[in-house]
């Protein structure tokens, strides 16, 4: 039986205090949402959208397919085409009755309730799928997807019973049993082939039909869960009698491991027999194996020349992996658990049975328990591992056990390597270096690194030692102490900030009790005033620069420097690709595809014929916008910044916010830039929250003074249109939504005091220097005029028929989809504005024809030509280290 909670498990540490659990573990839920059907849930939605972009772009390819299929059914005889369709239909409903009979019969009937919601599910959405097909679809599809009936109309695109026999076999689990498997998927292929053959259907049809079935059955199964099937206490100590133990008690030992980085590490059990020694169990299951998939995923596909564990893998190779590990350490000479049994816990689970070991990791020690002894024997065992060319793959603390004589074990070997490569080697020595490094510092780490494997191996690993080649657990750890040491340096900044304030009042002070003429201190005030900037200036450097910590890496290379001056620092580059990267990539065919399908809808003729003085105007305009984003920016920046350098970063962000949403790369380059310009970053961050924050003012009361206007143009009284009214209650309303909402208020309160955070105190500078104030606001003004007077000459460029639209029309047209620009998260709003400004230009009254143009010249002046200028003016500030 499993340990009752009055009963005392064996002696271990303080630090590994078991979990005392009952037989059946009742604790555990009853279902579970596994990452597998989530990614097959995903796969499915991937493969019915490429079906229906083969369905619409692809109709040559799917028209002689057809052809195909009626050519080759003529020979068919149509006494066997119609059997087998008699036969099928009955099947195809018969089977999942017998098989569902069957599972109420061994009181099953969770699954069989589960594949009822899937059929529900499956037969909804295919209904909401052939009317969509029927009505709203491009007749690419619709002809893909259907064939005439004989009756008269069209067949149906998914087959509305199809699907849903498809979905509830995947719920109720049919494809884990091989004879139902084959025997229902013998009936479905019977049934495509005689429709098929019959006309009564499309091969696409048919693939979609298994797709919408197969997806919704699995996001059925993730979005309720699947029956628990983790083995239960009592299934664990019958596994245990089945290799030949007599288990008395099982007690769950579970530490605290970073769960994103060693979840995946098994249930652990300590078990007490009736003659013998404790016993070490790990159970793994299939759940717990897929735990972490996604960051294993993704892990695999951005790092380059490193090889990792496979994404999936059965539990017939994780156990057998982990036994070869274990055993192969053991031969190495080092020091790691004795595997002595292994067995599966049925078809869902696998046990490795090692002897106990008792002791506490390297985490649960105390600092003054962490001698140096103990160091050198943890990198010994390392050694041994490296000897054989046995790479552990995760070194951290957790993974060092300790046990009362003070003997270091190296446990958790699943995730290792064998035969691995000298990479894979100098990444482990980078790693043990950084986990020791944490617990008694870089020079003991390194000192005892030297002392056992030598200066050149430990020299080796220095290329290595960067943090996308840790664990992730010390990836976070190392954040955090990053975060703690930029708070102790703003402390420190802040406080002698205060101190060098106090100092010149009271000097100020004691000159005003000294002097007899008041106008004498004052003449004195001003000319020291510039004197005591720099000496506050110098001050907080000299603060910040006492406060300053090196991370732990820098301090781990500059002690093996110190040992091998030689030693190659820089680091190996191990990414294959990079987030930012990935993000380009996909933003770049974004913009590519909207651009391409604007370019192909615009006639050459159209472009051939365009007004070149208004095309001059319109770059006139564009190149004017910089200036002003510049002047814009100064305004709210009382220290003094280059002008002209000013506008070569507004060009620059041409080139940024190609590859980040226009309201993200534009705010991190102007804090960028002015932070290089001399600017504090706490003072650069308001100034352009303060810009920004003006700005968003000025494009709300701009977008309603405009359309005011537009909507008494043509009106003999002064009253705005009805859609403006409608449009300023709609505002309101979503306004009172919001502050009334309790979640919602807090919600955005919260993001606008980040990101307006310091701008109060940072505008209170700014009124003291009026002509600073005007400039900010004037460059504003400016910029919006420049941006409407381009996309008013693009128009006019076009405009051949004279159609007379207002500038107040354009402007309102303009704010809207720029507005709309700065919402959207595709890189300088790509495909929103366009879409914005082509329909706003149609419904103020400019044909189709002469709107498409003229948004695609407006947009390749503002969008795209800068983007050869930005990117030449963002390598220039980046030599030029302003940015």
């Amino acid at each position: 039986m499993v340990m009752a909670p009055d009963t005392q498990p064996p002696e271990e540490g303080k630090a590994d205090v078991p979990e005392r659990v009952s037989g059946d573990e009742p604790l555990l839920a009853a279902r579970v949402h596994r990452p597998s059907d989530l990614m097959r849930l995903l796969a499915g939605v991937l493969a019915i959208a490429l079906v229906i972009a083969v369905a619409a772009f692809a109709h040559a390819t799917t028209s002689g397919l057809e052809q195909d299929i009626n050519k080759g059914a003529v020979g068919a005889p149509a006494v066997f085409v119609k059997i087998a369709g008699l036969v099928s239909s009955i099947a195809v409903l018969l089977v999942p009755v017998a098989f569902a009979i069957e599972r109420l019969i061994k009181r099953d009937g969770l699954r069989i309730a589960d594949g009822v919601l899937a059929a529900v599910l499956a037969h909804g959405v295919t209904l909401a799928t052939d009317l969509w097909v029927a009505q709203a679809a491009p007749g690419t599809i619709q002809d893909a997807l259907t064939q005439p009936a004989s009756g008269g109309g069209l067949t149906d695109p998914v087959h509305n019973y199809l699907a849903p026999v498809i979905a509830y076999m995947t719920a109720v689990g049919m494809a884990r049993r091989p004879r139902w498997r084959v025997s229902l998927w013998v009936v479905l292929l019977l049934d495509a082939f005689t429709m098929l053959v019959a006309g009564y259907t499309t091969a696409l049809s048919i693939i979609l039909t298994v797709l919408i079935g197969w997806t919704v059955a699995y996001g059925t199964l993730y979005a309720v869960g699947s029956p628990n099937v983790r083995p239960t206490g009592q299934t664990l100590l019958a596994g245990l009698r089945r290799v030949g133990f007599r288990p008395v008690t099982a007690l769950r030992a579970e530490g605290v491991p970073d769960a994103a980085d060693s979840g995946d590490r098994g249930r652990r059990y300590i078990v007490t027999l009736e003659d013998g020694p404790p016993l070490d169990v790990t159970v793994v299951d299939r759940e717990q194996q897929a735990h972490g998939f996604f960051y294993r995923a993704w892990r695999r596909i951005t790092l380059r020349t490193i090889t990792t564990r496979r994404s999936i893998v059965s539990l017939r190779q994780a156990l057998e992996q982990e036994a070869l590990l274990a055993y192969a350490a053991i031969a190495a000479g080092a020091n790691a658990p004795k595997l002595i049994a292994t067995s599966e816990l049925g078809p869902d689970a696998v046990m490795l049975v090692y002897e106990h070991i008792g002791g506490r990791s390297l985490d649960s020690l105390d600092d003054d328990d962490i001698t140096d002894e103990l160091v050198r024997s943890a990198w010994r065992q390392v050694r041994a591992l490296q000897s054989r060319r046995i790479a552990h793959r995760r070194l951290t603390g957790d993974a060092i056990l300790v046990d009362r004589s003070g003997r270091v074990i190296l446990t958790d070997l699943r995730g290792g390597e064998i035969a691995a490569g000298d990479l894979i080697l100098r990444m482990d020595i980078a790693q043990l270096l950084t986990t020791l490094g944490l617990r008694v510092g870089a020079e003991r780490a390194v000192a005892s690194a030297v002392e056992v494997l030598g200066p050149d191996a430990v020299a080796d690993c220095l290329p290595l030692l960067q943090p996308i080649a840790l664990s992730r657990s010390t990836r976070a750890t190392l954040r955090r102490l990053a975060r703690e040491r930029s708070a102790r340096e703003r402390e420190a900044v802040l406080a002698a900030s205060e101190a060098a304030k106090h100092e010149r009042e009271l000097a100020k002070a004691q000159a005003a009790e000294a002097a007899a003429d008041p106008t004498a201190v004052r003449a004195e005030t001003k000319a020291e005033k510039k004197a005591d900037k720099k000496a506050e200036k110098r001050a907080l450097d000299s603060a910040l620069d006492e406060a300053r910590e090196e991370d732990l890496l820098a301090q781990i290379r500059q002690q093996v420097l110190l040992i091998r001056p030689q030693a190659p620092a820089e680091p190996v580059r191990l990414e294959r690709i990079k987030p930012r990267t990935l993000v380009s990539l996909i933003a770049g065919a974004v913009a590519a595809y909207f651009l391409l399908s604007q370019i192909s809808r615009t006639p050459l003729s159209t472009i051939s014929e365009a007004d070149w003085r208004w095309v001059a105007a319109a770059v006139l305009f564009s190149a004017i916008s910089y200036v002003a984003a510049a002047m814009s920016l100064l305004g709210f920046v009382p220290e003094r910044v280059g002008f002209w350098r000013t506008v070569v970063a507004q060009v620059a962000g041409s080139f940024v916010k190609i590859v980040a949403p226009a309201a993200v790369g534009g705010v991190a380059l102007n804090t960028r830039f002015l932070q290089r310009s001399g600017v504090r970053p706490g003072l650069a961050v308001a100034s352009v929250g303060a810009s920004q924050l003006f700005g968003l003012g000025a494009h709300i009361l701009l977008l309603l003074a405009f359309g005011y206007l537009t909507g008494t143009e043509r009106s003999q009284s002064f009253t705005p249109s009805r859609t403006v009214i409608a449009g300023l209650l709609t505002v309101a309303v979503l306004v009172l939504v919001v502050t009334a909402i309790p979640f919602m208020r807090k919600f955005v309160s919260t993001r606008l005091r980040s990101l307006f955070a310091g701008v109060v105190p940072r505008m209170l500078d700014v009124l003291q220097r009026p002509m600073k104030l005007v400039t900010g606001i004037g460059g504003m003004l400016l910029l919006t005029a420049t941006f409407v007077f381009c996309l008013d000459a693009s128009i006019r460029a076009f405009d051949h028929n004279d159609v007379s639209i207002s500038y107040a029309s354009v402007a309102v047209v303009f704010l809207a989809g720029n507005a709309l620009g700065s919402a959207a998260p595709t890189p300088g709003g790509v495909g929103a504005v366009e879409t914005a400004l082509t329909f706003g230009l149609v419904a103020v009254g400019l044909p189709i024809e002469v709107a498409t143009p003229a948004v695609l010249l407006y947009r390749l002046l503002t969008l795209w030509v800068p983007v050869l200028p930005g990117w030449l003016c963002f390598n220039w500030l980046t030599k030029r280290e302003a940015l």
